[in-house]
């Protein structure tokens, strides 16, 4: 459960915006820890590895299908090939030793797509859009529904799916 929970609380309703940008500055302190080497590399990049593959996951079968719009669809087509670049490199650096000078090379072109696809385009393409068309009971009921799938796959250890995962993108629903 992580940040998420600490941040949210135990017994609140989660407004599915609120939510993936949390998870998104977890993942980028994941990431700073590693680029500084600090801590335990193995364990903070088992971490890394699992909330990706979770939250890609997550948002690919409970948060695009549910806003998939004619506003929103070129986004998230968008979003499903981001997060299936993203998967392609996570799969390779899952294979890899940490000591690997490539290693570091792809940690910083993962930093890049996931910067990219995290803020540039949800936070600041699609989370606008969604904050005027959702209803905070809409986005709250989202939320909650995204936090019981994530949390499923956390448990489930999803960084082992993630190389199966790297053929094609994510199939998003008719709008």
């Amino acid at each position: 459960m992580g940040i998420l929970r600490t941040i949210l609380g135990k017994d609140t309703t989660t407004d599915i915006l609120d939510l993936l940008k949390a998870q998104h500055a977890e993942v980028d302190a994941l990431i700073a820890q590693l680029e500084a080497r600090q801590g335990d590399p193995q364990a903070a990049f088992l971490e890394l590895a699992n909330k990706l593959a979770a939250h890609a996951a997550a948002e690919e079968k409970v948060f695009y299908p549910a806003v998939v719009t004619k506003e929103t669809r070129e986004l998230l087509e968008e979003s499903v090939e981001e997060h299936l670049a993203v998967k392609r490199v996570l799969a390779d650096m899952i294979t890899m030793t940490l000591d690997d000078g490539a290693f570091h090379a792809k940690l910083s072109v993962l930093k890049e797509q996931v910067s990219h696809h995290a803020h540039s385009e949800e936070e600041g393409k699609l989370f606008p859009k969604l904050r005027i068309s959702l209803s905070a009971d809409q986005r709250a009921a989202l939320g909650n529904e995204y936090l019981v799938a994530f949390e499923e796959l956390m448990d489930a250890q999803p960084y082992k799916q993630v190389a199966r995962e790297t053929r094609q993108a994510a199939p998003l629903p008719r709008a």
